[in-house]
């Protein structure tokens, strides 16, 4: 294992933060997969993991099973960690700025689009070495003025090169699920059936430039831009993986997923083995634009009467807003069929919030498909 530390810009004297990867497998191996947990700093299931799965590379390593480099980065969010106000972790938005930690990543396809078209070929293999280079170096020439910056920087310089990213994280209280591209899917649904997602979220461009697909729409939009006259290769595709609800630390859940992320790079050939048999997919694929993100029109009082992981017909009840003071309750339904993934933690409703989000099979949304 290589330890290396990359240094974040300070934001004031004295407060210097540093980013930690640890690097598995041969340095001059051919391929490269790249994890990392807890992009938003509250999102702790995927950082239990990660120590559990630091554990057995080390054992993969010293027994000479890893094909590839394996990067991991555990903790890839240090300012959002430091980040709790009266005992509350705010570990979604960075407290300075507002911004969300996971959008906003540097959007690179045009600057390289432009440096790479007079030297692409009839080769994909030419193609996606040539690309992978001028990316990286595109990110070499970035420079950062805030801290946020530097942190997004150093993290898309360790992943840019990876065949595979794979991005932990969880939502509030949910049913393992995960997102990822259509394009991506067949590579992904191992992956799916292992970590028993029971939601697999597809599209090409969500919106937001999130960490997961500032890689795959470079590639993506390097693809619809040259394709007709050259082989362009998908050589990235990422997945972010939700590994349930924000309360699910534990070691028995960290150790199923650690094996479940361990049998899907075996079956990749990321590491020597034979991988077990695959399980069941526990529901097909659906569109990210299918999602119905369900919201209460009043506030008050939330009391589910739907858990993650049920499949809802349309129409059906969700929840009740209570109103203490003049004793209203106002039922909440979803409009659509389909499953619910996910839900709030929060007990205490205010008008127009999300309380719920139901992955339907049926495309109806457009534009902005991501949370805040």
């Amino acid at each position: 294992m290589r330890h290396q530390s990359h240094d974040l810009l300070a934001p004031l004297p004295g407060t210097a933060r540093k980013i930690h990867s640890f690097h598995f497998g041969p340095e001059n191996a051919v391929g490269k997969i790249y994890i990392q947990s807890s992009l938003h700093a509250d999102e702790l299931p995927g950082m239990l993991v990660a120590w559990h799965l630091k554990q057995r590379l080390a054992e993969l390593e010293a027994s000479g099973h890893l094909r590839h480099e394996i990067v991991l980065v555990p903790v890839a969010n240090p300012i959002g960690l430091e980040q709790v106000l009266m005992d509350v972790p705010l570990g979604r938005y960075e407290m300075e700025s507002g911004q969300n930690f996971n959008r906003r990543f540097v959007d690179l396809s045009e600057e390289v689009g432009n440096e790479i078209e007079e030297l692409l070929t009839d080769d994909p293999q030419h193609n996606l070495l040539l690309i992978r280079t001028s990316l990286r170096d595109a990110l070499a020439r970035q420079t950062a003025s805030t801290q946020l910056q530097s942190q997004r920087l150093v993290l898309q310089r360790l992943a840019c090169d990876a065949d595979m990213v794979l991005d932990l994280h969880c939502d509030f209280e949910a049913v393992a699920h995960l997102y990822t591209t259509p394009q991506a899917w067949p590579q992904v649904e191992p992956l799916a059936r292992y970590i028993g997602a029971e939601a697999s979220l597809l599209a090409t461009d969500s919106g937001g430039q999130s960490f997961d697909e500032c890689f795959t729409l470079l590639w993506w939009q390097l693809k619809e831009r040259f394709g007709e006259r050259f082989e362009i290769p998908l050589g990235s595709f990422s997945v972010t993986v939700e590994l349930r609800g924000q309360g699910d630390v534990n070691h028995g859940l960290a150790s199923l997923d650690c094996q479940a992320l361990i049998e899907y790079l075996i079956r990749f050939g990321a590491i020597d083995g034979e991988p077990m048999p695959l399980p069941d997919l526990p529901y097909p694929a659906t569109p990210l634009a299918g999602v119905e993100p369900v919201a209460t029109p009043v506030g008050g009082l939330l009391v589910y009467s739907a858990l993650p992981g049920e499949y809802l017909e349309a129409g059906q009840l969700i929840a009740e807003i209570i109103d203490p003071v003049n004793d209203t309750v106002t039922p909440v339904h979803c409009r659509n069929a389909g499953l619910l993934y996910a839900r709030s933690l929060r007990r205490m409703a205010t008008a127009g919030m999300v309380i719920a989000h139901v992955a339907g099979a049926e495309a109806y949304r457009s534009g902005y498909l991501l949370s805040p």
